[in-house]
């Protein structure tokens, strides 16, 4: 099956007279790619606004919903909420990307999410001009934007999180910053997590230093593995958030903060158990938690950097 559709394809598709076709376009009303003065149709954006489009009377409306379960990369203060507020809500939380796959394919009701924005000139500059001074790069936005580009989906702030290196306590190894880094066994999280993605574009920045690291076979899969491994000593260090380190005992190198954001399709975020985590995130019990795990910001929680649809 071809990526694209032409216009006589998509009506056939569909239908309709090619006419309709030119009509939705030019009223905004479905995705479309102008080539060179022609229409060309993503098939996979096409069959997302064919998705978000449905509707479904009061019978069929449990087809429509996703399943109650919320993925993603894993974040401490969100996984205690989730219990605390009695959302009831299961999770599975394998790294930011596999959540975003998942949610976007409909078979989540949310997702939690903290990867980096992508080299400049690739992601969205009004992403980058949002974030405050010496915050890092949020791309979050951008990931879901391109993943769901015409679906109704919106991306809540939950916290702000410091990241850098959990570090064993003596840190016998003397690393004080990227550099130090050379030579050193890491343990770095497996491919798509928030943090490898970090991790790769900070290794990237100082030339030569990628060569030098041996890294930890199996990747672990969250941050509390990244803190286990090097509290055992299977690593010299990782990276991580800082109430992690604080979890374990260890030692903790600041590199930046960063943006911990949660999508949520509209009607799932009206719904019980979503209204039940924010309603709770508001309560003077959550923020003692914030701050008794260390590295959180959450004066920005429920702020909203994307809607979409």
């Amino acid at each position: 099956m071809q990526e694209f559709l032409t216009t006589r394809e998509l009506a056939e598709l569909l239908r309709i007279k090619e006419r309709k076709i030119y009509e939705l376009v030019a009223e905004n009303r479905i995705p479309v790619v102008r080539v060179t003065g022609k229409f060309i149709f993503p098939r996979e954006a096409i069959a997302a606004w064919l998705r978000a489009s449905t509707e479904y009377g009061p019978e069929l409306t449990g087809v429509a919903a996703a399943p109650a379960v919320v993925v993603g990369s894993h974040d401490p203060l969100l996984d205690w909420a989730l219990r605390e507020a009695g959302t009831e809500l299961p999770t599975y939380f394998d790294g930011s990307s596999d959540g975003l796959e998942r949610f976007s394919a409909g078979k989540a009701l949310a997702c939690g999410m903290h990867l980096p924005a992508e080299p400049a000139g690739a992601s969205d500059s009004v992403e980058r001009c949002e974030e405050a001074s010496g915050d890092l790069p949020s791309g979050n936005r951008h990931a879901l934007a391109r993943a769901m580009p015409v679906e109704p989906v919106v991306l809540l702030e939950w916290a702000r999180r410091e990241q850098g290196f959990v570090l064993p306590r003596n840190n016998r190894r003397k690393i004080a910053s990227l550099a130090d880094l050379a030579g050193r066994k890491i343990a770095r999280r497996q491919e798509g997590a928030g943090s490898r993605r970090l991790f790769d574009v900070l290794a990237a920045s100082q030339p030569g230093l990628a060569e030098t690291l041996t890294f930890v076979d199996p990747p672990p899969r969250s941050e509390a593995d990244v803190a286990q491994t090097v509290a055992t000593g299977h690593a010299d260090c990782g990276l991580a958030i800082r109430s992690v380190a604080a979890q374990y005992d260890l030692g903790f190198l600041p590199i930046a903060t960063e943006r911990y954001d949660i999508a949520v399709r509209p009607r799932d975020f009206f719904g019980a158990a979503m209204q039940k985590l924010f309603a709770f995130a508001r309560t003077e019990a959550f923020l003692r938690r914030a701050e008794e795990l260390g590295g959180y910001d959450v004066s920005g929680l429920g702020r909203v950097h994307f809607n979409g649809g």
